[in-house]
């Protein structure tokens, strides 16, 4: 019988030298970060701007002691109330008109689809104050309303100034809402609505059930931005002697010899109140945008907590 040789394999192999076994690690990577010396020189610049431009409002002839005299002042505070009321009350017209006139424009029915069409033209293309003047000044052409048995009065009587605002900026804004609700309607893929026909439920249930909860992510962005516009739009209403928070500053400079001074105290109550709207609109978005990414993005506390853990660790470098 003829003698079957082994092979050879790694076993065999002899072993690794003393040498190429110390051999020693590879240095960690130092990285050296680019210097951007024109970002330096830009802040530098805007800090300097800035700066001056502190400089120069501390310099000018304003009563700044006043403005923390009024700042809680009664009628400050009744006013800011006048304002969030106006506000919440003229965006729930705005956002119902402006689901329902974006049904309308969507629909296969030439007649209200064009109804919707002219309302949008019509209330886009006029400026806000135009209609609050417009809608005051009504009782030319009608000079009594006449709701039979419910309600009859004259119309200087009906239409209040709280009446003239709502109407002057919710009919206003549910033109705007109208195209953003269309906008938000129309990025749903059609494929969805049909396959909710398929299974057998109706339009109105496909809105409600399928398309309006997905549309939301496209309509809520446009939506928080326009409540921060109704908020400052308020600020309108003045002309027609509503009392917010404009129309209340501006009684208090003129009465206390310090315009200028309020009108400062009222820009600072705007800011104080967008800006908690603008962290509402955050944490909103956030909530719609969990079934479109697989990661939500940090929220600003969780910046700040990952800010504050990272300082004190080591930079660059493999350890």
């Amino acid at each position: 019988m003829t003698d079957i040789k082994k092979k050879t394999g790694p076993a065999d192999e002899p072993p690794a030298s003393s040498a190429t076994a110390a051999a020693p690690a590879p240095e960690a990577i130092r990285a050296i970060p680019v210097r951007h010396y024109g970002r330096y020189v830009a802040a530098l610049v805007a800090i300097a701007l800035l700066a001056s431009l502190v400089y120069a409002f501390s310099q000018g002839k304003i009563n700044w002691g006043a403005i923390p005299d009024y700042f809680f002042d009664d009628r400050i505070i009744d006013g800011v109330g006048q304002t969030l009321l106006l506000t919440a009350l003229s965006m729930l017209i705005g956002v119902v008109g402006g689901i329902l006139l974006a049904v309308m424009r969507l629909s296969k029915n030439p007649v209200t689809s064009s109804i919707a069409w002219f309302y949008i033209w019509f209330f886009r293309g006029t400026p806000v104050l135009v209609q609050l003047f417009v809608w005051f000044n009504l009782g030319l052409v009608f000079e009594y309303i006449n709701l039979g048995p419910v309600y009859k009065d004259y119309w200087s009587s009906f239409m209040t100034p709280l009446l003239t605002a709502l109407l002057g900026l919710g009919l206003n804004e549910a033109a705007y809402m109208a195209e953003i609700c269309r906008a938000g309607l129309l990025s749903v893929d059609e494929g969805q609505t049909e396959a909710s026909h398929a299974l057998g439920m109706s339009h109105a249930k496909t809105l409600r059930r399928v398309v309006i909860p997905q549309a939301m992510r496209v309509i809520v962005p446009p939506t928080g931005n326009e409540v921060i516009n109704m908020l400052k739009t308020t600020s309108l209403v003045a002309a027609v002697q509503f009392y917010e928070l404009f129309k209340n500053a501006q009684d208090i400079g003129q009465a206390s010899g310090a315009p200028v001074e309020m009108y400062f105290l009222a820009a600072a109550w705007y800011l104080i109140m967008t800006s908690v709207l603008s962290v509402g609109q955050y944490y909103l978005e956030r909530y719609y945008a969990r079934g479109s990414s697989r990661s939500l993005p940090p929220t600003p506390f969780q910046k700040l907590r990952a800010t504050v853990l990272s300082v004190g660790r080591p930079k660059g470098g493999i350890a």
